[in-house]
């Protein structure tokens, strides 16, 4: 899915309310290449984290990371898909984005 489409109003209502602008994304799965690549891998949930385990091997060098682990949070990312709370989502998603940068930064 692309975060043009329709199925992501509430993100796209959310980031117009931020003054975020936006233009259509789409995802792809992470591949082992990306791993050897990137110093870090982000998950948003617990299923997302399971998948990185099996899809980098068991993340011999610790490169996965739950976005909220930055800002010193053990929990998921509220998913707007099961509670359509983007208000939420968006803070979560803004805290642990802040923390990485935080982390970059030090």
């Amino acid at each position: 899915d692309e975060i043009g489409s329709d199925t992501y109003y509430g993100t796209k209502n959310k980031l117009r309310e931020e003054g975020i602008p936006f233009e259509p994304r789409h995802a792809r799965q992470i591949t082992y290449a990306d791993y050897d690549k990137y110093d870090y891998i982000i998950g948003m949930d617990g299923e997302n984290m399971r998948d990185l385990q099996r899809l980098t091997k068991g993340d011999p060098q610790r490169k996965t990371y739950r976005l909220l682990e930055f800002a010193g949070a053990s929990r998921d990312v509220a998913d707007p898909w099961y509670t359509d709370d983007f208000d939420a989502t968006y803070r979560d998603v803004q805290k642990g984005c802040a923390a990485l940068l935080a982390k970059l930064k030090s």
